[in-house]
């Protein structure tokens, strides 16, 4: 069974799937975040593809940890999902993981130009392996 995460944006929603044995964090794609009806033919789509048994969805909070008006969109988010995904959703802590996310890939090499499209698939994979780390 793998976990996958979500980057949820307004925008492209970041999307990261674990290996099987939910040790490592992979970045997968990105999906559009409209219309809703096509993320969620995609998502079920991968959910099915990649035998999906949890889904990690970052919740954005600030530094000193109180929620803004991005964590009342991501609640909205997760649940309009569990309304129409019977996967446990669980949401996880993901301040900073697009800056890191941004980082690492400046640090490999990637042009910033390149970077736009693949950041959010990159903050979920951030997102999903310290989510991983906590739990392993």
């Amino acid at each position: 069974m793998r976990i996958l995460a979500l980057d949820p944006g307004t925008v492209r929603v970041g999307v990261a799937v674990s290996d099987e044995l939910q040790m490592i964090a992979t970045p997968l794609e990105f999906i559009p975040a409209a219309p809703w009806a096509d993320l969620l033919t995609r998502l079920k789509q991968i959910l099915a593809e990649k035998d999906v048994g949890q889904i990690i969805v970052g919740m954005p909070r600030n530094m000193d940890g109180s929620y803004g008006p991005a964590a009342e969109k991501a609640r909205e988010f997760v649940a309009a999902l569990q309304a129409e995904i019977a996967t446990p959703i669980r949401t996880w802590d993901e301040r900073l993981t697009t800056r890191l996310a941004s980082r690492m890939m400046s640090q490999a090499g990637r042009r910033a130009k390149d970077q736009k499209s693949r950041v959010d698939q990159a903050a979920a994979a951030v997102l999903l392996q310290g989510y991983l780390e906590s739990v392993g």
